[in-house]
């Protein structure tokens, strides 16, 4: 296998991208999104490539995110570096939402952060019993980003927005429900299936010939509960509802929430709620807005040397009371840019 981060081919009617960074759970870098979008426009209009298949090499993870250690390092130093990743990867996540053709991502394994943004914006998005989708963001200080603001509120009910705020892991099923999958594959099933998807005419046929019964989705339980506990209040009142509760599920949400960045939670209640009214490209310009003052932030930094360099598990979030998050601090967050993304 080639040592390229990403790789391209043309196979049959379709345009295949294989993530290349098995060691590193094929975490997403700023060379990979280059490549791609380059790629991928050239596809666009490709008469040879009917549609595009994007997979990953290894058993464990289609892709466990960006390459969060090295956005730390650069974040640090201060390096422009750090927002140009940003500027880069929202109109790559654009651009496979809007591709004309159908966009096809077979996941099989980890899928979180980075990895949910090269693949949920397609049309199709095939998953296995391996499956473990999150989206993590708040417990190291960011926000769920990559086009989280659009598709995480047209989950069902509130269920978007519990799974921004918490970082829940979704299995096959789950994802299913919320619309984050579209169809479940077994895991023997994959290779054959992706080698009848580049000689297929009719995608979804081709697809329904393999597609299996994924369960119960367990999170439709809790559907009910959800919409009472997020429908409304800010993120202080709505812990504090939970923790009053005297279901264990709830408490459970609870203590989760508790963990994670008061900011992070004040800012992603917000995003998702405002997300629900807007266009895919007014989300991606919001969060580059916010990713930007997360830059001047210390939360990131703090909630990544705690979660993934030191892995002490203890971050000291600034603030670090949910009650000490004012809206003024939040709106900051929220501000226009003298430098809008362009998507």
């Amino acid at each position: 296998m080639s040592d390229k981060e990403v790789l391209f081919e043309i196979r049959g009617h379709a345009g295949v991208i294989t993530l290349n960074r098995p060691k590193a759970l094929n975490a997403v870098t700023a060379n990979m999104i280059g490549e791609m979008t380059c790629q991928l426009d050239e596809w666009a209009s490709n008469d040879k490539v009917r549609h595009v298949i994007i997979k990953a090499v290894g058993e464990r993870a289609f892709s466990a995110g960006g390459d969060i250690v090295h956005l730390y390092e650069q974040g640090l130093a201060g390096d422009p570096a750090f927002l140009q990743f940003y500027r880069d990867e929202y109109p790559l996540n654009t651009l496979i939402k809007r591709f004309p053709k159908p966009y096809i991502a077979l996941i099989d394994g980890i899928v979180m952060g980075g990895g949910v943004g090269v693949s949920v914006h397609g049309s199709h998005r095939i998953v296995s019993e391996k499956l473990m989708f999150a989206m993590p963001e708040t417990g190291i200080g960011l926000f769920p980003d990559v086009g989280g603001t659009y598709f995480l509120p047209r989950c069902p009910g509130l269920t978007g927005i519990y799974l921004g705020l918490t970082g829940a892991r979704l299995k096959a099923a789950d994802a299913l429900y919320t619309g984050i999958a579209t169809h479940h594959v077994k895991s023997s099933d994959f290779a054959v299936l992706f080698e009848a998807l580049c000689d297929a005419d009719d995608i979804n046929g081709c697809i329904a010939r393999f597609a299996a019964y994924a369960g119960p989705a367990g999170l439709r339980e809790h559907e009910a509960v959800i919409s009472d506990l997020f429908g409304s209040g800010d993120i202080q009142t709505i812990v504090e509802r939970c923790e009053t509760s005297k279901d264990e599920w709830v408490l459970g949400v609870a203590k989760t929430l508790r963990q994670k960045s008061p900011t992070s939670l004040a800012i992603t209640l917000r995003q998702l709620r405002a997300g629900a009214d807007l266009s895919f490209e007014e989300c991606m310009k919001l969060e580059f807005r916010i990713v930007s003052r997360i830059a001047e932030a210390r939360d990131f930094f703090e909630g990544t040397r705690a979660v993934v360099i030191d892995k002490d598990m203890q971050p000291k979030w600034q603030p670090a009371r949910l009650e000490d998050v004012s809206v003024e601090m939040v709106d900051s967050y929220f501000a226009p840019l003298e430098d809008e993304l362009e998507v």
